[in-house]
């Protein structure tokens, strides 16, 4: 039992393995292995030796490790431009409603939960972090789809931009980390990737 797993709503764990450091001949690059495990269903696992589920699903991808570098440098620009553009348009709602210094204060001692809330508010986006979006997410669909060479650029964002949902996108590809993804549109987008 405590090898057991519990999983009480839809994830996508993710783990990274880095084989032995040895490094490649000329004619190849190195090579990282992306382990993925998601459960569409609830799923409750208090025997291995009998589990079966039609609802949980596992897989790998073998992905070229200066591309996942380069990527995760990417998509911590994007959640950077994502913070800035929220911050703006805190700035310019705040600004736009006068407080007392007392409602200030006040103001203070909740910043907490609102942080909280901020983080899983939809972002609009401007044009350029629209683009630059679309361009950093074309290129994660690229590496995890199953066929590379048929994947097309995407036109429209897949999923619901909100500050957590970028950073557990660029958390995905920290390879000295395991991830766990739980945001739903993110979710199915990657999943959708991963058949």
């Amino acid at each position: 039992e405590s090898r057991a797993a519990n999983a009480s709503n839809k994830e996508i764990n993710i783990q990274w393995y880095i084989p032995s450091l040895a490094k490649p001949s000329n004619h190849t690059e190195t090579k990282v292995l992306l382990l993925y495990a998601y459960n569409t269903k609830p799923v409750k696992i208090s025997n291995i030796k009998i589990f079966n589920s039609v609802s949980t699903f596992s897989g790998h991808l073998w992905i070229p490790m200066a591309r996942i570098i380069s990527l995760r440098e990417k998509l911590s620009d994007l959640k950077h431009q994502v913070e800035m553009l929220m911050q703006s348009s805190k700035s310019l709602s705040s600004a736009s409603e006068p407080t007392s210094f007392l409602e200030q204060s006040e103001t203070l001692k909740i910043i907490p939960s609102k942080e909280t809330k901020m983080n899983v508010t939809k972002v609009h986006l401007d044009e350029k972090t629209e683009e630059m979006a679309k361009t950093h997410l074309s290129e994660v669909k690229e590496l995890l789809s199953a066929v590379p060479a048929l994947s097309l650029p995407l036109t429209e964002i897949p999923f619901d931009v909100t500050l957590q949902s970028i950073a557990s996108l660029e958390d995905m590809f920290d390879l000295a980390n395991g991830s766990v993804i739980t945001e739903e549109s993110l979710f199915n987008w990657l999943i959708s990737l991963f058949h």
